[in-house]
């Protein structure tokens, strides 16, 4: 990875430690693990989608 953007990821998961209020991760997978409970908890408060149906007409 070029070296600007390894600092730039670098810095982006700095924004995210601190947005969550944590110090660091102890790796990659951790952190992805925690964004996607988070993401989890998150979308599982929205009202479920009801599926519209829509009835045909028959003709004979």
């Amino acid at each position: 990875m070029p070296p600007p953007l390894l600092k730039t990821h670098q810095a982006l998961d700095r924004a995210v430690d601190a947005a969550y209020g944590r110090k660091s991760f102890a790796s990659e997978a951790e952190r992805v693990a925690f964004l996607f409970e988070r993401y989890l908890a998150l979308t599982s408060l929205l009202p479920e989608a009801k599926a519209r149906s829509r009835a045909r007409k028959t003709t004979s």
